[in-house]
């Protein structure tokens, strides 16, 4: 029965922790300047980034050392490029005004970013010893927060209302308790797909990130406002895997 609540509760922590950041809007009473909407998608871009490298790209070729030996960098490369097609086909099905397209390309690539985490939570908690599982999901709820903060901010820009850009916001963390559901019951069966799944993420995110997050960092007359906003979130990402994620 304790081993079930530990479960229980690691599921549900790494949701709250997005929604948590989600609603960070709500701080927000009117329009964002554009000096702050720059460093704002320029921490989103930092953290969309760190999250890409040590989240995803560095499990998922650790995961494959096993299967491929000195081609273990395969599932990852395959994957980026697998994960930017899928935005390129995501935007035939996209709205067409480019705020809304870029803002449901931002959540479409954290949404799958989080398909694979829930995964590897579900995973754990279905074969390791459930303390160091939970451990896992705590740093991964930990880093779910500026997740939620990089969806939503950008959807409150899109929307101009905060309740649906929380909503936004909240949603992309929703797969993850869904698919950690799915790999506690099926831990042994799915875990040969972590590293494809991890790379095709990252592959998703980083395409968003220099498709539409840098060049909305920038502003004309303050080109290093966004780049700042961009090496913070980088750091902040950074330190959050490398201290909670065990990298």
């Amino acid at each position: 029965m304790e081993d079930i609540w530990f479960t229980v509760l690691g599921i549900c922590f790494i949701f709250m922790m997005t929604t948590l950041g989600s609603a960070v809007v709500f701080f927000f009473k009117g329009e964002i300047s554009p000096k702050l909407n720059a460093i704002f998608f320029g921490f989103a871009s930092g953290i969309m980034i760190a999250a890409s490298v040590w989240s995803l790209l560095l499990p998922a070729i650790n995961e494959s050392k096993a299967h491929f030996g000195d081609l273990a960098f395969f599932p990852a490369v395959v994957g980026i490029l697998f994960g930017g097609i899928f935005i390129i086909l995501l935007d035939i099905f996209l709205p067409k005004a480019p705020q809304t397209r870029a803002s449901l390309r931002l959540f479409s690539a954290v949404t799958l970013h989080n398909i694979p985490e829930g995964l590897a939570v579900g995973f754990a908690f279905g074969a390791s010893n459930k303390i160091v599982a939970l451990g896992l999901a705590l740093g991964i709820g930990f880093q779910n927060f500026p997740e939620g903060v990089a969806v939503a901010l950008p959807m409150k820009r899109a929307t101009k209302n905060n309740a649906k850009a929380f909503l936004w916001g909240m949603s992309s963390g929703i797969v993850e308790p869904i698919f950690a559901c799915l790999g506690y019951f099926l831990a042994t069966y799915l875990r040969i797909l972590q590293p494809w799944l991890l790379a095709f993420s990252a592959g998703a995110m980083l395409f968003v990130c220099m498709h539409d997050l840098i060049p909305e960092s920038k502003i004309e007359g303050k080109t290093s406002v966004g780049a700042w906003g961009a090496l913070l979130g980088f750091v902040v990402m950074m330190t959050l895997d490398i201290t909670l994620g065990g990298a």
